[in-house]
Parts: structure tokens; sequence; C-alpha cells
């Protein structure tokens, strides 16, 4: 997210939706040019082909196109799959042998070899490129250590025990040597690989290559022709010669690609509001909806708490728990719940949902609607109406305002955002909705100059051992004050010590009753502000084969290579 830049958008939402009508009435035979070429919606444009460099959804979503770990994790049933490894020998319970694959190629036509595995964690860990992924990829503060034993073995040794152990490799794609070691060296590696790149500079090990990049429009990837996996009657794969993603940003405009088939599936659930539709396309054959559970990643209300952030100076309230607390209690859940996702949803108190299975500690409740308490809080703070107009001043007579951030033509988020400001009007505090572009957005809370935004984080498992960079103060995506040398305060420092078992202990039961204390600790300091999680449905046209439908985002492209355009 730090390293995220402004996203460049060219379809608006007359473009898009004209252009998807279009489509549709010319018919179902020239939708497409390619006949195996499946197309995607995204919402943004990634902004790099280098997954090190960022870890925002977009390049997530296309790294598994081109690019392959050494171990993937299932995300329909959380099992560790052999990848690039083909098979692993545990040596101690922090030491591990992984055996290479051998004859894979990249698909430059160049071997992939253990020298490939060590450049890519020396990339890692290289603080000139300060990647995205280094904090998620240490345990206990530490790197893990990578060595060779010869050209197809690496022994991978952790600083400590770790709860998930080689489930951790399945975020780091294995990059070329030959194509980025000059760029490391020289100190650009961060910059390497943009969406300027000539894509025949790109090599993976990924079943697509970059073909042809748009700005702003879409990107075009096709068949890799030295992709090392198999289908299971011995089929080359991947199944599909092409898959194209193209960038739409109005989610509106989204819908009208999916309803009319224009894409074959977005990257995203369906919003509630277009779930009847889909149902009646479903019941047509044209559709196939996946319910897929709840939401493991809802939207928060967070402020900027990181020390002498410029809205704080004036209005040291702004970084009071008492606030956050009053705003949990005077924001009515059940209203978003019903009018923002039209009743597809379940009201929340912290970012571990139902959807998490046993994570999830049901004991910690939302918070019901108490405006009275809501009132009590406010004024413990020193916010109070001073003047008898409505409108609560602080202890210096200035008006008690506050600036909430949120993301421009997501509709979700903009409604949400505007009943948390009905809802506080109504408590006396008056806030200013400032709906942003995503890569604004990200550029804004990057540099800390905000208030307060409404936004939501991917989460990459349901195992938080794998989301360290969330729970831990050093973590970059701690994002109410990010990436801290030492904890700023004794509670922050609770929830680092609580997040140990739950990542060195293989001891699933004590990993769970400690996580279960982070969530108590969570709610109780309320850090960021959780109101709803959504059902997630997703829509794939009924002629998309191969779907393996998961919770987890990418939620389709999580296994491409499976994908393919059934031909009637």
């Amino acid at each position: 997210m730090a390293r995220s830049t402004k996203l460049i958008v060219a379809i608006g939402l007359i473009v898009a939706a004209g252009f998807a009508a279009w489509l549709f009435l010319r018919g179902s035979t020239v939708q497409f040019q390619e006949h195996t070429a499946i197309v995607a919606t995204f919402r943004t444009e990634p902004e790099t082909f280098n997954r090190l460099v960022t870890a925002s959804a977009a390049v997530d979503a296309i790294t598994p196109l081109i690019h392959a770990p050494l171990v993937k994790v299932n995300r329909v049933d959380g099992t560790l799959m052999p990848w690039l490894a083909e098979r692993w020998d545990t040596l101690s319970p922090t030491r591990y042998r992984l055996h290479l694959r051998r004859g894979l190629r990249f698909s430059d036509g160049e071997p992939f070899t253990s020298a490939d595995v060590l450049f890519t964690f020396r990339a890692l860990y290289d603080a000139r490129v300060d990647s995205a992924l280094a904090s998620g990829l240490r345990v206990a503060g530490q790197p893990l250590r990578v060595t060779a034993a010869d050209d197809h073995t690496v022994v991978v040794e952790f600083p400590a025990p770790y709860g998930p152990a080689l489930a951790m490799l399945d975020v780091l794609p294995m990059l070329p040597r030959h194509r980025l070691a000059r760029a490391l060296d020289e100190g650009r590696f961060a910059q390497a690989w943009s969406v300027a790149t000539p894509p025949a500079e790109i090599a993976g090990l990924g079943p697509f290559v970059v073909d042809e990049v748009r700005a702003g429009e879409s990107i075009a990837f096709a068949r890799n022709p030295h992709y090392f996996r198999t289908a299971e009657d011995g089929t080359p794969l991947p199944r599909a010669d092409r898959i194209i993603v193209r960038v739409v940003p109005d989610q509106s405009a989204e819908m009208v690609q999916l309803e009319s088939g224009a894409a074959h599936f977005g990257t995203g659930g369906l919003r509630a509001e277009d779930l009847a539709a889909f149902r009646s396309l479903e019941q047509q054959g044209r559709v196939r909806l996946h319910d897929v559970g709840v939401a493991l990643d809802p939207n928060a209300l967070w402020f900027n708490l990181k020390a002498g952030a410029p809205g704080a100076r004036a209005r040291p309230w702004l970084q009071r728990r008492e606030l956050r607390h009053a705003i949990s209690r005077a924001v009515s859940r059940r209203r978003i719940v019903d009018t923002a996702f039209l009743g597809a949803a379940e009201p929340v108190m912290t970012p571990v949902t139902p959807g998490h299975g046993a994570w999830h500690a049901a004991d910690v409740e939302p918070h019901a609607l108490d405006a009275v308490e809501a009132s009590r809080l406010l004024e413990s703070i020193g916010l109070r109406d001073r003047d008898g107009d409505g409108t609560r001043e602080d202890e210096a007579g200035r008006e008690a305002r506050i600036t909430l951030l949120t993301q421009r033509g997501h509709t979700i988020r903009e409604r949400t955002a505007s009943i948390i400001q009905d809802d506080l009007r109504a408590v006396g505090l008056p806030v200013d909705i400032v709906a942003l572009e995503v890569g604004s957005l990200i550029a804004r809370i990057g540099s800390g100059d905000y208030d307060a935004v409404l936004f939501g984080l991917q989460a990459s498992s349901v195992d938080p051992a794998l989301n360290l960079d969330f729970w831990l103060p050093s973590g970059v995506f701690h994002f109410w004050n990010p990436a801290q040398a030492e904890p700023a305060t004794a509670w922050e420092a609770r929830m680092a010590a609580l997040m140990e078992p739950v990542a060195r202990s293989t001891d699933q039961d004590e990993r769970r009753r400690s996580f279960h204390e982070v969530q108590r600790l969570f709610a109780e300091h309320l850090p960021a502000i959780y109101f709803a999680a959504p059902h997630v449905v997703l829509a794939t046209s009924a002629g998309l084969e191969g779907v393996q439908p998961a919770l987890l985002q990418p939620h389709v492209l999580w296994q491409p290579d499976l994908l393919r355009v059934r031909r009637d």
C-alpha cells in the first residue's frame, strides 16, 4: 500500500456500459475474437508486474497468471500443495528441505534453479527494495535463511518455530535472476517491471505471459509455452489460450459487462442490489452464482493514530479511544446491513468475521446502537454542544468536525460513509466525506495526510499468522499506525505478545485461544471500527469451466490454469 502509485482511469460508466451493450447486441459469437479467451474485469489497474514491490489487490490478482510460488495454499480447503517444489522434508521444527521440480523453465525459456530461489529471497529482504512482502515473511522479526544444496534442492530455515510453517511461502513468487539481478544490484529493483515495461522483458513461471498492455484499459495475457503443469488427463495447461483483464473502475459498469456477457467474471463479489438480477440470469442459464461465505476483509473506519499526525495536532481528540467507541455505538450496524448491503451481510466488531471459522471469537459481539452512551463518551473527552446549535465543540470552542476519506465509485463504501455521516450528525459530530480515486486515496493513506478513512484491506489467509503485517505494530498494514519501530502503546505491545503463540505454536488449540484474546483486546481499544461483513456471492459466465471459487481473493484467479471457455 505504501508504494502504490496513482492509477490511470480511462473507462467511464457511459463508455463501459455502451461498449458492453454493443457487444451483447452483436451476439455471443463476436464477443471475443479469440474463441478460448477469458475476459475478467478489475476495478483498478495493476501498477506493476513485480509482486515484491506492492501488495495491492490488483497486483495480487494477476500474480498467479504470470508467476508461481514454491508451495501453494489451496484457497478452497486450506491444504498445502506442492508447486515449484514437488516435495519437502521436515528436518526439524524450524528447517525444511525443498526439492524443486526438474526441467522447469521460465516463460523466456531459461531454466529455473535454486539460484533463482536464493535471488528471490535476496531481493525480498533487500532494504533498498523495501518489499511490501518482507515484514510478513519474517518470523520473530527475523528473515528466513535460505541455502542451496544443489541446483534442485534448497533448505529453508525459520528463526523460530512457526505455526503455519511452509504455508508462509504461498505469497512469494519466484523471480528470474537472469532478468532482474542487474536491477537489484543497481538499486533499481523497485522500479523494474512497471506496466510500461515491454512485455517481452517480463518472464515468469506462471501459466500465462504478459502479451499486451493498454494503459488504463486492459492487459492481455497469452499462454506460457513453457508452463510446467498438466491436467489430470495429461493434457497441457493452461486450458485457455488467452486471458484479458479489463479495467472497469465503476461497479455499475462492471455489472453491465457481466450481465451482458462481455466479461466472464469480475474479481470481486456481487453487490447486494445486483443479486436479484443475477439470480434471474442464473435461471436463464447465462451465469453461475457461487455463495462462498461471509467475507474475510470487511471495510473499516480508522483514524490516523500516528504520533504527530497532521489533524491531531490541533484536534488531539481525534486519537482518543473514547471517540472510536462513541462512533461504534452511534452508528447503526443494522442500518448498514439493511441499507448498504440490502440485508446480505453480518454485523461485526473486528476484522475477524464468521468466515474465519474457528479463528473467530464469537463472544466478541458488535456494539449495540446506543446514542446515550455515545454522547457520554464524547462529553468525557470535552466534546460538547456549547452554543446549542446541535454541533459539538471542543474545549477551545472549535467545531468538532471530522474529514472522512473513502473510495470514489465504490458504492458500498460510499453508502456506508453516508450512513456514518447521518448517524454521527445525530450525536452532534459533523463529518465531511471526501471520495477519492483509489490511487489518490492510497497515496493519502501512505503519506499520513488524513483524519479518518473508510476503506478495506484484502486478507491473504484465514490463518492469522499469515497476516502478521496487520496484527503486529511493526507491520506495514497495521494501518492506523504502521511500521512502528517499537510498539507505540502498551496494548499494542500486549497484542504483539499474544500473537507470538499464534505465530510460533504448533498446538492449534493454543493458537486459537491466544488469537481469541487478541480479538478481545482489539475490541477493547478499537483502533479500527468494523460495522458489517457481506456474504460473498461470485458470478461467473455459464460458459466458464474449471472455476474453483474461493472466499479468499483472488476468488477465481487463484487457480487460472484450469479455466477455459466452453465451446458450444
